[in-house]
């Protein structure tokens, strides 16, 4: 079975496992902003979106379906989930049970005693817009202090700064580049999905330039050999 072969099956196993998730299992009572119906689990940005997640935080994939699924949660919230749950050395299910009692990101964040600076990835842009300039004005002041003093980071501040560090490490690229496509209005599995299909462009164009020098070198030789 060649790698793409194994990524359909792959796929059509976590589409027939959320239908039977969503079939048997009871939604769980989490606040409005958490919630996201309008779903289709047959997308393939999503699952792609899923797939990264697991692997940049070594868990299974079907954990993240089943967590995803089971509470409801938005995607953007997966990697905040599995992020604080990695550096409070937690399950992340204690990390949704905090979250289901009403905790923000930042009061579990707080409890286990997490280092703000945890959520930043450096940048060289000087001037930094919505939605990350406050936070980052933060962390220009306090960056290397092991105190913080009477910094918050919202919700919102705090999902934008983990899927930022989270995709600018999977997919290799400039977290600025992140943060321009953010400040833009894109979602962060738009942003997931729009470096994906470059990248594959990419790969394309370098796999053609790569079978057209072959074709020449062969050519080449052939022509020596008569």
């Amino acid at each position: 079975m060649t790698g793409r072969a194994k990524r359909i099956a792959s796929w059509l196993f976590i589409i027939i496992f959320f239908l039977i998730l969503e079939l048997f299992s009871g939604p769980a009572p989490l606040s409005a902003q958490n919630v996201n119906l309008g779903v289709s689990f047959a997308d393939s940005r999503l699952l792609g979106f899923y797939f990264s997640i697991s692997k940049y935080f070594n868990v299974p994939s079907e954990t993240v379906i089943d967590i995803r699924s089971r509470y409801r949660l938005a995607d953007e919230d997966l990697p905040v989930v599995f992020f604080i749950a990695k550096q409070a050395r937690v399950e992340p299910s204690l990390i949704i049970n905090l979250r289901l009692k009403g905790l923000s990101w930042w009061d579990i964040s707080v409890q286990f005693g997490l280092n703000p600076e945890i959520f930043f990835v450096p940048v060289t842009v000087v001037k930094i817009g919505p939605p990350y300039g406050k936070a980052y004005g933060y962390y220009r002041h306090y960056h290397g202090q092991k105190k913080w003093g009477e910094v918050i980071l919202s919700d919102d501040d705090i999902i934008n700064l983990v899927n930022l560090k989270f995709l600018a490490d999977t997919q290799q690229v400039e977290p600025e580049r992140i943060m321009e496509m953010r400040a833009r209005g894109l979602g962060f599995v738009d942003i997931h999905e729009s470096i994906q299909m470059q990248k594959n462009k990419g790969q394309g164009r370098d796999k053609g330039k790569t079978e057209e020098q072959k074709d020449k070198s062969e050519k080449k030789g052939k022509g020596k050999n008569k």
